[in-house]
């Protein structure tokens, strides 16, 4: 059955491939013919679904010919945001809003409705009619620049992954065209020099104060707020009555905005360093949790045993800190007891090299890093059999349909070449 799935997700992403290599651009204008948001971006779906009570994955890439919705919007002060609302195929449709604060414009929130109903792209589903799944994002840009991200940024939402790649994007234009100044993503801008840290990288965002410009405009981009490279990866784990009951090994970024003393909203970004993080926990035959301590700053992970399945998968994050001294409130806590993230089957582990973001509250999120997570039946403190996120195998997939097509490329120019030669030698004849 899975070398089954693996052939139907390769045909279905094969088909696809003109989408590949080049992206897709959409503008929304107001009432007077104003452009007012531009977004020239490519965007690729992992949907899992249901079909005749066994799990299926179905990948499939934004089209060219989407379509901007009626829905999408400029926006209009401080009553609606701007809004880029993006339709395909049988009722699919991928929702950008946008909002504002003092000199940071964001995409606030990620909306995705599709439609098992689908056939073409949810074969025989047991489920039907249009879903919903929506999460709070961290693109952010400086007002009166670009957004650029050309590397990958996953955003994981429940049964969808949506990566984005290849990103230029700018809402609130006052000119109807993109800024020559632009915003890079961290994943764009992060050396590759390798640095270990002794202290903790913990970055805030600072919100300049505003006064009438009196030298020429500068030449260069304005500098985004810094975002911290990404963690050091940590070994963690908890032990039971039974011995290690919870094996971890991942990098743990802390990502919390929070009201200022001004008003204004701020970004925390946090960084946990594995020798300077304590762990501990404890474990019962259904459920585990981790603890993770460092300095000010606490993670608790809850992982539950779903016995019907015999997969193992996370339920609950708490998150508590102590903000910078410019918040408003100090002291942040916050909690999610509804997910199902990083789920495997009981002794196997669960493997992503990708970065995943598990969302507490739509000001918090756990960004996780190359992890790798065993729970409950754990042999030798070792790890069991590797399952690999729907990430790692969507990034693995498409070079492989790359390189398939350009292999299949060279071989049409062959035999052309060949049927070419044939028929100028048969214009000459034997005297």
């Amino acid at each position: 059955m899975a070398r089954a799935q693996g052939a139907r997700g390769l045909l279905a992403a094969a088909a696809l491939l003109g989408f590949l290599q080049a992206s897709s651009s959409f503008e929304v204008k107001d009432s007077s013919g104003k452009v007012c948001i531009i977004a020239d971006l490519t965007v690729a779906f992992s949907v899992e679904y249901k079909s005749s009570g066994q799990k299926e994955f179905t990948q499939f890439f934004l089209p060219q010919n989407a379509t901007v919705e009626p829905q999408s919007s400029c926006g209009k002060g401080n009553t609606s945001h701007p809004l880029l609302v993006l339709g395909f195929g049988a009722g699919h449709l991928l929702s950008l809003d946008f909002s504002e604060d003092a000199d940071k414009y964001r995409v606030e929130e990620l909306v995705f409705h599709y439609n098992l109903s689908d056939t073409a792209l949810f074969h025989n589903s047991t489920a039907g009619g249009v879903k919903k799944v929506s999460h709070k994002t961290t693109i952010q840009a400086s007002m009166g620049t670009r957004y650029r991200c050309i590397k990958s940024k996953s955003i994981n939402m429940k049964n969808v992954n949506v990566t984005f790649s290849n990103v230029t994007l700018e809402a609130y234009l006052t000119n109807g065209t993109l800024s020559v100044n632009k915003t890079e993503c961290s994943e764009d801008t992060v050396s590759t020099t390798a640095v270990v840290p002794t202290t903790p990288k913990h970055t805030t965002s600072q919100v300049p104060t505003t006064s009438p410009a009196t030298t020429s405009p500068a030449t260069t981009s304005p500098a985004p707020t810094a975002s911290p490279s990404n963690p050091m990866v940590g070994k963690y784990n908890v032990t039971g009555p039974n011995g290690t009951c919870v094996l971890a090994y991942m990098g743990l970024q802390l990502n919390i905005t929070y009201l200022k003393k001004d008003e204004k909203m701020g970004l925390d970004l946090l960084n946990f360093v594995p020798h300077n993080t304590t762990s501990s926990g404890t474990c019962d035959d259904t459920s585990a949790f981790l603890n993770l301590t460092f300095e000010k700053t606490r993670v608790i992970f809850h992982f539950v045993l779903n016995a019907s399945t015999e997969k193992f998968f996370l339920q609950g994050v708490n998150v508590s800190t102590t903000l910078p001294s410019e918040a408003k409130v100090l002291k942040f806590e916050a909690s999610n007891n509804s997910m199902s993230e990083l789920r495997a089957t009981v002794g196997n582990s669960y493997k992503c090299s990708a970065e995943e973001n598990l969302q507490v509250t739509d000001k918090a999120l756990v960004n996780v890093f190359d992890v790798q997570i065993q729970v409950f039946k754990i042999d030798g403190d070792k790890f069991g059999a590797v399952e690999e996120c729907q990430l790692d195998e969507n990034n693995m997939l498409i070079p492989i349909i790359v390189g398939a097509a350009l292999a299949g490329l060279v071989l049409i120019v062959l035999i052309a070449y060949l049927i070419g030669r044939k028929r100028s030698h048969a214009g000459y004849q034997t005297i």
